[in-house]
């Protein structure tokens, strides 16, 4: 091997023994990617012992309740582009974003109108909607996965001790007619956290670590594909600036004050509250 190519060259034909060829297609290109990588920026051995030292951080930094990993992949702009690369183009469907690095817990099951905020610190809110098909009809027994920080930014898995279990998170059945709705507070924006490699990485490309403020869905149904998405708050901080690169337009919501007495006594909550409106249609699978 007297030429970097060659290194590469030998590199690849190590793997003609893999089994599968989509394995050996990924191997493949990571390889020759990461050899152009090196060969291209002159990557010195400090860099390379520099790089090896944050992955292995990166990999000691996750627990059971935090995922370091899916952090990186997401303020990189790679679970963007991986959710955009699968993703579908068809217009009126919900479209799908980030999952995020929170959704390391069940979501307790809930019966629809439950109140998932188990503080009670933050601004009364109510979400509802109807899950549809792709033919405008109502998808019945839908289930929709929701989480969501507290209005201080943390998620219940962030302040074990602090939240009770199971904060912010319900697991949701639509009804006969495809319709939800579920009590919570209003989100608020709040930053990543950056006590990890990952915050190191941010601060060294002075980037801020802010997301806007959202609540995440996974909803899913026999016979439809499931969507990962968020429902954004409309008007808020870092719309424009999101550090994982995850607002798409049409999953901003209004979340409309409200002051209707009969309203609020049909979603058993206190009156004023804020009222958001998310409907979402799902592919077929």
């Amino acid at each position: 091997m007297t030429t970097e190519d060659a290194v590469t060259a030998e590199a690849v034909e190590s793997l003609r023994g893999t089994g599968g060829p989509r394995l050996r297609e990924l191997l493949t290109v990571l390889i020759r990617h990461l050899h152009a990588f090196a060969s291209e920026t002159r990557l010195t051995r400090g860099e390379w012992e520099t790089a090896i030292a944050f992955l292995t951080a990166t990999g000691q930094t996750c627990t059971d309740t935090r995922q370091e990993f899916i952090l990186l992949s997401d303020v990189l702009g790679l679970s963007m582009l991986v959710e955009k690369i699968n993703g579908h183009s068809d217009p009126g469907r919900t479209e799908s974003t980030v999952l995020g690095p929170f959704h390391m817990t069940e979501s307790p099951v809930r019966e629809l109108g439950a109140d998932i905020d188990l503080v009670g610190t933050g601004e009364p809110c109510v979400v509802s909607g109807v899950v549809r098909a792709a033919d405008g009809t109502p998808v019945p027994g839908a289930v929709l996965d929701v989480w969501q920080a507290d209005p201080h930014g943390f998620y219940d898995v962030q302040q074990p001790g602090v939240q009770p279990a199971g904060n912010g998170r319900g697991l949701f059945t639509a009804d006969a007619e495809g319709r939800f709705w579920f009590r919570t507070c209003v989100p608020s924006a709040y930053p990543i956290p950056t006590d990890g490699p990952v915050g190191d990485l941010l601060k060294a490309t002075g980037r801020h670590p802010y997301r806007p403020a959202h609540i995440h869905f996974i909803v899913s149904a026999d016979g439809h594909e499931p969507v990962t998405t968020h429902i954004f708050v409309a008007g808020g901080e870092y719309l424009d600036s999101d550090a994982v690169f995850a607002v798409k337009d049409s999953l901003v919501k209004e979340f409309t004050p409200t002051d209707d007495p009969v309203l609020a006594a049909e979603f058993d909550v206190a009156n004023p509250f804020r009222h958001a409106r998310f409907d979402l249609v799902l592919d077929p699978s």
